[in-house]
């Protein structure tokens, strides 16, 4: 049992510190609500840091040559994001690191009629820009490269940065909590800070917006709905002998790109390749050294100019927690399930959080406004890359 020892009331409660958690609490803090966020993790701990960064634009999910479900969600996530980037945005990431300004579509020599007429059809006209050979990023300006390369507006973040910069302001309401000491009653929380402190905070809404966590967080609350599922990846992560920063997915011959690279630097400001796509997707059927040939391979194959010699390799298996479908298939957008006072999200995509966030806000909404003083509490650190861990490196 926790000993109770301070009881604050607010709007909201939000459980789970990711990025798509914190947007949620900062829109809520700037519309005057009292709202206060519960991590017993560093932030970003979850799915966060292992992130790519990409802000999608949905051109990825329209490889068919025409608008699906997910590409029509995403479609002004790019401008969003950059909005907020500028510092006219409805939140300030002036102070979050844009790693790219764009992301990049190129295609093998073999698929390049196919990548001709799918960007030349009017599905993505508007979305992408084609590249004379003097305009694309320095890796594909290279002689052996055989393909075509399109822009595309999508902007790349650092994703611990965005973490950062939503975190600051809105310190005052994140609470370091223990692990398992959340006790749920009928319209409040008992929780442990890690510094031994009690609190019960009442709430009128309760946001579950803790990834994997979700599942746990449902059944304390003794609810079987929304069910979720996790949907596995083996990410590639590659560094040594790298000059070039690649922000990139190859066309492949179906709907998801054969691979997709972004770059990021460890501690050492060593450039890292971190790469997923189909590569990742196929990875969960394969060991790690399966995977890391194969990585080899795709990368010899694509980018042969690339020498590997010098490279070290590491693997990070990655679950993507969602809400279930039928055929276990992605989610198309965010997902959110009210349930009396108590509300499961789930992001999906990281571009999505704004989307999510104005959804959730309407919800809160619609019980008004309390006015709450927050005690001082603990607050949690924020979660480290996982490039910058050096135990997860090894293989040459």
């Amino acid at each position: 049992m926790v000993d109770i020892a301070i009881k604050v009331d607010v709007d909201a409660v939000i459980v789970g510190g990711g990025i798509a958690g914190l947007w949620t609490l900062a829109r809520l803090r700037d519309e005057g609500y009292s709202a206060v966020l519960l991590e017993d993790d560093a932030l970003g701990a979850g799915q966060t840091r292992y992130a790519q960064g990409i802000i999608h634009g949905g051109t990825k999910y329209a490889l068919t040559g025409k608008l699906t479900a997910s590409s029509e969600a995403v479609a002004n996530m790019p401008s969003i994001w950059r909005a907020c980037h500028q510092g006219h945005g409805e939140l300030d990431l002036r102070n979050a690191a844009m790693i790219s300004d764009a992301h990049y579509l190129w295609s093998t020599a073999n698929l390049a009629s196919k990548i001709t007429g799918f960007f030349a059809s009017q599905v993505m006209r508007a979305r992408t820009t084609a590249l004379s050979p003097e305009q694309r990023p320095a890796i594909f300006q290279h002689k052996k490269f055989k393909g075509s390369i399109y822009r595309l507006d999508e902007p790349v973040f650092d994703s611990i940065s965005i973490l950062r910069a939503l975190a600051e302001p809105v310190m005052s309401s994140i609470v370091a909590i223990r692990k398992d000491s959340m006790q749920l009653q009928s319209s409040s929380l008992n929780v442990e800070a890690v510094n031994g402190d009690g609190y019960e905070i009442g709430f009128n809404k309760l946001i579950l917006m803790a990834g994997q966590g979700n599942e746990a967080l449902l059944l304390s609350a003794g609810l079987s709905k929304p069910a979720m599922q996790l949907r596995p990846l083996k990410m590639v992560m590659m560094r040594g002998g790298l000059t070039e920063k690649v922000f990139a997915h190859c066309m492949g011959a179906g709907i998801n790109p054969r691979v997709t690279i972004t770059s990021h630097t460890d501690s050492d400001n060593n450039i890292v390749w971190y790469m997923g796509g189909q590569l990742a997707e196929d990875g969960v059927h394969r060991t790690d050294d399966e995977q890391i040939a194969r990585a080899q391979q795709e990368l010899a194959a694509l980018i042969p100019w690339q020498k590997q010699d010098a490279a070290q390799w590491a693997i990070l298996d990655i679950d993507r927690a969602e809400v279930r479908h039928a055929d276990g298939h992605r989610p198309d957008t965010f997902y959110l399930d009210q349930q009396g006072d108590i509300i499961t999200a789930w992001p999906t995509k990281m571009a999505l959080a704004p989307l999510l966030a104005q959804q959730l806000l309407d919800l809160v909404a619609v019980s008004g406004k309390t006015r709450a003083e927050l005690p001082a509490w603990p607050s949690p650190p924020l979660a480290a890359f996982p490039w910058c861990e050096q135990a997860r490196w090894g293989k040459a």
